[in-house]
């Protein structure tokens, strides 16, 4: 199978949103691999020397206008030809590397969390130890890494137009689902033909919530198995690490996504399993977790874990 490169530059992001009509920047067939770098971060919130600014980003800034205000620089789209919409892209997530050596965390005020409690902008710029993987934070802190991208999305239905990166949909986008590290893959339900991928929001960490509105922002390199799946059907990404299987949804209200991200739980341990509903609902009472994605993308997220091998039966 061949193998892909798409570096971020002015030519290869869209920043802030996703569109059915974006043309791609490369094409690949179903089970090729190709390696995408990212970078993040406006104009306002790089570092001082001698952290450096990197020369895509600079250009980026330069040369890209913000079309939906905010939102991420992200790259792409690729196309993976033969994909119709109503099947599932598999992405496969190979690695991840570092694409510079500083990120940043920013508050805002009405923003995040605690949208009211913080006045003023503060942001923080973090030096990344890509040997060591740990961050240090400007107080002398040392912060284990664990990257990932914070967004990976195929494009959306050509009837919702220009839409926001900001909050995670269907398509995917802006999922903050830390657990989508190097070695896990997440499957995206195909809106369009051509799927249309793009990835961006590299974070070096991130704990569950996201509740400042930021995570160690960064940019980030990651290699990815493109797989179109034409025997599954999804209606919102779905997600596996090694060791667990994981259901998303993502809604205003906190309560919405439990329900749903349950539900799709309840029915995948069903069909996995010859265990009844009922039976689905008490294992995952005893075994699975609820996780709280993030809280701060206009639509919040809940993801729940059951581990694979409660479904081998």
């Amino acid at each position: 199978m061949a193998h892909h490169r798409v570096d971020a530059s002015p030519e290869t992001v869209h920043w802030g949103f996703f569109d059915a009509a974006l043309p791609p920047v490369a094409e690949i067939d179903s089970g090729e691999t190709v390696t995408i770098s990212t970078v993040s971060g406006t104009p306002d919130v790089m570092p001082r020397p001698p952290l450096v600014v990197p020369p895509a980003l600079a250009a980026i800034h330069r040369h890209v206008s913000r079309k939906v205000v905010p939102g991420h620089i992200c790259t792409g789209p690729v196309k993976v030809r033969g994909a119709k919409a109503g099947q599932v892209l598999e992405v496969r997530i190979k690695s991840i590397d570092l694409n510079y050596d500083w990120g940043y965390n920013a508050i805002r005020p009405l923003a995040g969390a605690l949208p009211d409690d913080f006045h003023a902008v503060r942001v923080f710029h973090i030096t990344l130890d890509p040997k060591r993987m740990i961050g240090l934070m400007p107080w002398g802190l040392e912060i284990p890494l664990r990257p990932f991208f914070g967004v990976m999305a195929v494009a959306p239905p050509p009837n919702w137009g220009t839409v926001s990166t900001l909050p995670p949909r269907r398509n995917g986008g802006n999922l903050d689902n830390k657990e989508l590290t190097a070695g896990s893959t997440l499957y995206l339900p195909i809106q369009v033909d051509g799927a249309l991928f793009s990835v961006g929001d590299g974070h070096g960490v991130q704990g569950d919530g996201e509740v400042c509105l930021t995570a160690i922002e960064t940019g980030l390199v990651g290699t990815f198995e493109l797989i179109v799946r034409d025997d599954m059907k999804l209606e919102l990404p779905y997600a596996e690490t090694p060791t667990h299987a994981i259901t998303m949804a993502f809604d205003p209200d906190l309560d919405d996504c439990v329900v749903i991200a349950l539900r799709d739980m309840i029915k995948l341990v069903c069909r996995r399993t010859n265990l009844s509903r009922e039976q689905a609902y008490a294992l995952c009472s005893l075994a699975a977790d609820l996780r709280v994605t993030q809280v701060v993308n206009g639509n919040k997220g809940i993801h729940v874990m059951l581990e694979k091998k409660l479904l081998a039966s």
